[in-house]
């Protein structure tokens, strides 16, 4: 998924400007609810590159890794069955679309450590605009981004396509948290 997920939170500002970012140290865990409860994993980001203009951030992009999605909150066969469902056709398609992308066009500070990103994310092949916010520090980027699956063509239990599906509903609205680590 070159975006999703790429989602994500690529921001830094001066303190930032001459570090590359940790793959490793770096995590997104995503969290996806349901009427009945929700669940939670990991996918891991692929690349990500910035671009800074006078020490600050003023575009960047990331790649998500598809196949890498995890689920945390399941064990053994319950895990694997869901994280194989998430990677159907049913939901992300992971064969036909193995990454996610988030590309950021704009970048401006709030106040402090806070900053608005704006941008693009493409999931399933689908592009739309994103924003979200963010908070830097000294050695780390950290982001909520809220993301409406239903707009990328991710239908299976959603109430935004199927009608009485009662407490069977998946919300179209799942949730990233990114730490990016810098080094």
């Amino acid at each position: 998924m070159k975006i999703l997920l790429s989602i994500f939170v690529l921001f830094t500002l001066t303190l930032l400007s001459a570090q590359s970012l940790d793959l490793e140290k770096s995590s997104l865990k995503w969290t996806g609810k349901k009427i009945t409860g929700e669940h939670s994993g990991t996918i891991n980001i692929e690349e990500a590159d910035f671009n800074y203009e006078d020490g600050q951030l003023v575009s960047g992009s990331m790649v998500l890794d598809m196949n890498s999605i995890k689920c945390t909150d399941l064990e053994g066969g319950r895990a694997e069955n869901l994280v194989g469902h998430l990677k159907s056709e049913d939901f992300f398609d992971v064969n036909g679309f193995p990454e996610a992308a988030l590309i950021f066009t704009s970048v401006q500070q709030i106040e402090g450590d806070s900053y608005l990103l704006k941008g693009d994310i493409t999931i399933k092949g689908t592009t739309e605009p994103i924003e979200f916010y963010a908070n830097l520090k000294e050695k780390e980027a950290l982001a909520t981004i809220k993301i409406d699956r239903s707009k990328f063509d991710v239908r299976y239990g959603s109430a935004s396509f199927f009608d009485n599906i009662g407490d069977k509903a998946i919300d179209d609205i799942f949730e990233i948290k990114a730490r990016l680590v810098y080094q």
